[in-house]
C-alpha cells in the first residue's frame, strides 16, 4: 500500500481505523449511519507496535471510544 491508499483508507469511508479516539468515534458513527450495524470487530496489529502502544490503544477504546458509542447510540 503507498501513502496515497493509506490517507484513502483511514478517511470516514475507508477500512482502516486510525487516528485519536474522537476520531474513531466520528468514523464508527458515520459507518453505522450507512449500515445500521449492531455489532463491530476491531483488529489491532499484534507485533508491530510496541506492547504498551498496543495495551495504550485497547484501554482508549474500553474507556472512551466505546462508551461514547455507547452512548450516542442510546
Amino acid at each position: 500500500m503507498n501513502r496515497a491508499q493509506y490517507d484513502m483508507m483511514c478517511k470516514p469511508e475507508g477500512a482502516l481505523f486510525v487516528g485519536s479516539p474522537q476520531q474513531i468515534i466520528d468514523k464508527i458513527l458515520y459507518q453505522h449511519e450507512l449500515f445500521q450495524h449492531s455489532r463491530f470487530l476491531i483488529q489491532m496489529s499484534v507485533g508491530t507496535m510496541p506492547h504498551r502502544k498496543l495495551m495504550h490503544a485497547i484501554e482508549l477504546y474500553g474507556t472512551v471510544v466505546a462508551p461514547a458509542i455507547r452512548e450516542a447510540l442510546n
